[in-house]
């Protein structure tokens, strides 16, 4: 019996690693250089997603960002268009990758997110 419990807890503990830091399907993770460059580009078919609380969006976002927080994003799908390059960020690139992973599931495919977040850019913020 104890053996099975163990089992259960490492099979457990495996899947919750996969689930939080395992790739996204679609998913492209950008260096900052990168996401820089596609916001350059600036594609009419692009919007810039901002995961953090409102809060944290206040204390200073990438201009053009719009912010849709994390806890927020499963009521508000239908203020992105699936037919749009959607770039996420955050503060560390956790929340953003789970918002991909999120918003995969509901049929989105052009997904990318910054790695690192905010603390990997050294871009302009609106503050």
């Amino acid at each position: 019996m104890e053996i099975a419990i163990n089992v259960l807890f490492v099979v457990v503990v495996v899947w919750f690693g996969y689930s939080k830091f395992g790739k996204v399907k679609g998913l492209r993770t950008l260096q900052a250089a990168d996401f820089r460059r596609e916001l350059e580009a600036g594609a009419p078919d692009m919007l810039l997603i901002d995961v953090r609380e409102t809060g944290e969006f206040k204390s200073g976002y990438i201009p053009g960002a719009r912010n849709i927080p994390l806890s927020q994003l499963g009521s508000r799908l239908e203020e992105l268009p699936k037919d749009k390059k959607l770039l996420l960020y955050c503060r560390s690139g956790m929340r953003s990758k789970t918002a991909a992973r999120q918003l995969a599931r509901g049929g989105y495919s052009q997904l990318a997110h910054l790695q690192g977040g905010l603390g990997a850019w050294s871009g302009k913020l609106v503050q």
